[in-house]
């Protein structure tokens, strides 16, 4: 193209003399999000949904619609102001300086930009009478078919305004039907679905916990239009709020039978005071669509995660034994010395330390007290951390740490010395979760605090080669003393949290990080950019782990799922190791104490796990046999040249003569080629039914299945498919 005639198109691209609509297409490998700007200047969604083999035809889609009189005209609006002509719930409202509630926004320019894989649409909207701008921005990602919207607000008033609601995004939807599905919890049952049809009004996810936000309610959903999606049909949306803190979803079907999707920060006792000239960024919202089910929407998330949304994720995991479970707080270096061993002796690449290894006024021998203290307990560890980090090198194996920074117990040093760095109310009696406080991360002083921790471990013990990022409490009883504002306090904690966590990466980028909140209480994008792992719920119980990780793994890749191997739970150690297996594996019981047969299967679990690994954590995944469903649980992940699949198949069901009855059907292998199966991580003693000389084509292990024999007595079965060559 000329320089004459690119520089045509950026004057038709960002003149604001407009004398009729214009669309301006988003676009991915298979969708559209399609904007419209009208001869009056008014942003809306004119289409989403599957990419139009022409694009001529986006400017035809508002003609064939005969619903509902829209009497505000801007009821499909791209982003949706209070005040003026709207009657719904809006995705932005402010005060302006003078007291006036209104905001009329209208188009002035966008621009588009593609760079590789990448494309970066930015529209600038002005309001009509004030010098207030919001700039939208669509950021699709092509060939993950996965979409980034976010916002940024400003003005160049005489007086700050007042923000009261600044969503990321704001969707529109059009189709006969809308389906739900969202999820709730609470310690130990995380990611328990619901799924409902969506009614006129308001349903609202949202959370209002300050730290460990995800508690009750991750940020996760589906919407299905038409029908529910199941696994490989319907059209269906999934999508989660990039946010660390509290966030909020509105969906509102309206007087049209449409619907409206807004997602950002929660607003709640969160209206914020933006100054002239001051930049307001929103959270991202992250979004797939699929028109081939729930399945290929989790791939689309999964492939966009380990390109762009965790640290490190096209590399490797470490394998660990943990001595939680081994020891809760009472431990001594000659117990560690002896679990190092163990580490060793077990296979595993890392031995991680956990609660209780810290503060000697208020010693941390249970949740009571030394929180804050980060100093090695004296008579626990006489030689301190880089005694432990040395032997472990002396065994072959690696050392990590667990820490929680963020929070204090009352009963520590740290306490007494700066009561002004924790978050609580002058005056209101001290409420606490878990015993402890949350530290005001507002406060740049205590963001180089909580960074130091991290920074002290890692100088003085370099070979440090992991870190268990824990965080047990919510606010209670908000207030900061460090802030004059205190309706920023919700969304400054979470700005605090990304400094650290920025500065941690900058100075330590491969660092292995785990995310840990007492179980699932912060599983997000906008905390998996820092860390390579989350730790998806306390409840180790491999049955109830099933159900959990066939959850999660809707919206992450399995190499971020933190797995152990615990003693909850009546099933057998195969079993239990079989479900750790389907994602990143740990241990966290005592090795000394596993009978001989036990332990040498545990052996060469990890040998099999290590054989096996790259393809659970790069490999695309397919649910196969839905546990909500069926007696038995089925998911397979197959790697990028279809030559390997590995299957995991579970008896959920005990009940007399449950099973696999039906063969269960395969999916992603090559339909042309002839495959191979054998079982593994079968133990000592025991034989298999799966011949592992016969072959079968792919088209008849997609068409027909292949049954895995699980039932009593045979509850968890691991087969590997292999291409014949």
């Amino acid at each position: 193209m000329s320089i004459l005639k690119k520089l045509v198109v950026c004057l038709l691209v960002t003149s604001p003399f407009l004398t009729h609509a214009q669309t301006i297409p988003v676009l991915s490998k298979h969708n559209a999000l399609v904007l419209e700007v009208d001869a009056k200047k008014r942003l809306a969604i004119s289409y989403f949904g599957e990419k139009l083999s022409n694009e001529a035809g986006y400017r035809q889609v508002k003609g064939v619609y005969r619903q509902a009189e829209d009497y505000t005209l801007v009821n499909n609006s791209a982003y949706l102001p209070a005040g003026s002509v709207n009657l719904f719930e809006p995705a932005i409202a402010v005060v302006h300086g003078d007291g006036n509630t209104s905001l009329d926004l209208e188009y002035v320019s966008h621009t588009a930009n593609t760079e590789g894989n990448i494309s970066l649409t930015t529209i600038v909207l002005k309001d009509k009478l004030y010098p207030f701008q919001v700039k939208l921005f669509y950021k699709s990602y092509i060939a993950e078919d996965v979409m980034e919207i976010w916002t940024s607000i400003s003005h160049t008033e005489k007086k700050p305004v007042l923000l009261n609601k600044f969503a990321s995004a704001n969707l529109y939807l059009k189709s006969d039907e809308f389906w739900l599905r969202n999820y709730h919890g609470d310690w130990a049952r995380e990611m328990q679905p619901e799924e409902e049809k969506i009614t006129h009004g308001i349903k609202t996810l949202d959370t209002k916990l300050g730290t460990r936000a995800n508690l009750f309610q991750p940020p996760l959903f589906m919407v299905s239009l038409g029908k529910p999606a199941t696994e490989d049909e319907g059209s269906v949306l999934v999508g989660s709020v990039s946010w660390t803190g509290n966030f909020r979803v509105d969906l509102e079907l309206d007087n049209q039978d449409n619907l409206r999707l807004t997602a950002g920060i929660n607003n709640y006792q969160s209206a914020y005071t933006l100054k002239p000239k001051e930049e307001f960024e929103t959270a991202k919202f992250i979004y797939t669509f699929s028109t081939k089910g729930k399945s290929l929407a989790s791939r689309n998330f999964h492939n966009w995660a380990r390109n762009y949304g965790m640290v490190d994720g096209h590399g490797s995991r470490l394998t660990l034994l943990n001595n939680w479970e081994a020891t809760y707080f009472d431990f001594n270096e000659s117990k560690l010395a002896g679990l190092l061993k163990d580490t060793k002796k077990l296979g595993v690449d890392l031995f991680l330390l956990d609660d209780g290894w810290f503060a000697n006024k208020y010693p941390r021998n249970d949740d009571n007290a030394g929180l804050g203290d980060w100093e090695e307990n004296r008579k626990k560890l006489p030689n301190g951390i880089s005694y432990l980090v040395k032997e472990a090198t002396a065994n072959d194996v690696k050392f990590g740490i667990w820490i929680e920074p963020e929070m204090v117990n009352p009963k520590s040093e740290l306490y007494e010395k700066h009561p002004e760095w924790v978050i609580r109310q002058p005056g209101r009696e001290e409420h606490y979760f878990r015993n402890q406080l949350v530290l005001d991360l507002t406060n740049p002083k205590v963001q180089d605090f909580v960074f130091g921790v991290v920074d002290d471990l890692m100088t003085k013990n370099p070979a440090m080669a992991y870190i268990k990022w824990d965080c047990n409490a919510v606010i209670y009883n908000a207030q900061s003393a460090f802030l004059t504002n205190q309706s920023h306090l919700y969304i400054e904690y979470v700005r605090g949290l990304y400094k650290i966590l920025q500065r941690i990466r900058v100075k330590y980028p491969t660092l292995p990080l785990m995310l840990c909140s007492g179980g699932g209480g912060r599983v997000d994008y906008g905390a998996l950019q820092y860390f390579t792992e989350y730790w998806p719920s306390d409840n180790t119980d491999p049955l109830e782990r099933i159900y959990m990780q066939w959850e999660y793994s809707y919206f992450f890749p399995a190499m971020a799922s933190s797995n152990h191997v615990t003693e909850w739970g009546k099933q057998p150690l195969k079993y239990r190791i079989d479900v750790a297996m389907m994602g990143k594996m740990g241990y966290d019981i005592v090795i000394g104490k596993l009978p001989e047969k036990e332990l040498a299967f545990s052996q060469q679990a990890v040998r099999v796990y290590d054989s096996l690994k790259n393809v659970i954590w790069h490999g695309d995944q397919y649910r196969l046999s839905d546990p909500w469903k069926n007696a038995v649980a089925s998911v397979q992940y197959v790697d990028s040249t279809q030559s390997t699949a590995v299957i995991f198949n579970y008896l959920v069901n005990s009940r007399y003569g449950q099973g696999s009855v039906l063969p269960i059907r395969m999916k992603g292998l090559d339909p042309s080629a002839n495959y191979r199966l054998r079982e593994v991580n079968l133990f000592p003693g025991t034989k298999t039914s799966v011949d592992s000389s016969v072959t079968y084509s792919g088209d008849f292990l997609m068409k027909i299945g292949f049954n895995p024999a699980v039932r009593s007595g045979r509850g968890s079965v691991v087969l590997v498919a292999e291409k014949v060559k």
